[in-house]
């Protein structure tokens, strides 16, 4: 499809990535969204790309691994573009390790991460005293460290890829649902999207969980980011610390803070209590889109002529991005795409 003009509704990380990759080979894009450029779950403020456990490899796996190691590369060349830091380091991720079985685990991991992350980074296992003092308390006295793991501002990346897209030729409509007719449209609108296709005959696609999130100001900004208590730590760049993110099912208000950011900040304090006396910067909530296996939804669209989806990735989506979006571009352009099976539109109805 050469010189092909595409539409690509939703301005999150998803669409801005979808957009971005489409326009570096050759196409002419245009971007609609209904609010403003990171509206939606791409706006929040945690901004962890953490890797799947290095075992039991399978293709969803790697997938995110190829993603993952062409992350740096990407975020180097959208920033320079703009001119805007999105707030990428690849500055590795802690998890305390509670007990035998899980420090046995990771020791084990020591290993598999040497043959599927092909030396691109390791999975070690650290005594309590490597850290320095940041981390939670382990009981077994170890941490497993992965150097793969890596941050990012979400809305930073959001203004940095946006401006970027401009610079290039692109366009963004922002306000407006309707597009303006194109050789071929690809949908990347969150949470809603899936809703409104799982309302279709096929059946549920996928659907929104919610997430709530905190900024604080407190400066760690080269350390690890933390995993403990099932929340993640992720030290910013621009000095701060955000905290996140709580899962929630129901919901009566999809962007309003409420109890439930209360207790993880409880939760948070009882891990950290050197938090206790940072000043909360900013506090987030949004929902986020969970395809129905938890993964990616990319393809086509089961009933539009000329549409394609680019969805989901509960709580991987930054990882998993730079992947999809190259492989969105080969699908819509080419028409063909190394899409795992069960990422495709088809595998997530039901």
């Amino acid at each position: 499809m050469a010189m092909a003009e595409i539409e690509v509704f939703g301005a999150g990380i998803f669409g801005l990535t979808v957009a971005y990759c489409l326009q570096k080979r050759g196409a002419k894009v245009r971007v609609i969204e209904k609010r403003r450029v990171g509206a939606g779950a791409s706006g929040g403020v945690v901004g962890a790309l953490a890797p799947h456990s290095p075992d039991n490899w399978n293709d969803k796996k790697q997938f995110q691994f190829e993603s993952l190691i062409a992350t740096k590369a990407f975020w180097a060349e959208v920033d320079g573009i703009s001119g805007i830091a999105s707030g990428y380091g690849q500055t590795g991720r802690l998890v305390a390790l509670l007990d035998q079985r899980e420090l046995d685990l990771a020791r084990e991991r020591v290993a598999s991460a040497k043959t599927v992350w092909q030396g691109h980074a390791e999975w070690r296992v650290v005594p309590s005293g490597w850290t320095q003092n940041w981390g939670p308390d382990s009981p077994t006295g170890f941490f497993s460290f992965d150097t793969l793991s890596a941050r990012i501002s979400p809305r930073a990346a959001c203004a940095s890829l946006a401006a970027a897209f401009l610079r290039n030729g692109g366009e963004i409509l922002e306000g407006q649902t309707v597009g303006q007719g194109a050789d071929a449209a690809v949908l990347c609108t969150g949470y809603e999207g899936l809703m409104e296709m799982s309302a279709g005959p096929d059946g549920p696609v996928g659907k929104g969980i919610k997430g709530q999130g905190l900024l604080v100001d407190f400066v760690a900004s080269d350390l690890p980011q933390i995993y403990a208590a099932g929340l993640h730590f992720i030290p910013h760049a621009d000095g701060t610390l955000a905290i996140g993110s709580t899962s929630e099912k129901a919901w009566d208000d999809s962007s309003g803070t409420d109890a439930n950011l209360e207790a993880l900040y409880r939760r948070a304090i009882a891990e950290f209590p050197q938090l206790s006396t940072a000043k909360v910067l900013n506090c987030w909530a949004g929902v986020r889109p969970c395809g129905s296996r938890r993964a990616p939804v990319l393809g086509r669209h089961p009933r539009l002529e000329n549409t394609f989806v680019a969805n989901g990735g509960f709580k991987i989506g930054f990882g998993v991005v730079v992947k999809a979006g190259q492989v969105m571009a080969d699908l819509v352009l080419s028409g063909q795409a190394s899409i795992p099976k069960g990422f495709s539109v088809e595998a997530n109805f039901g």
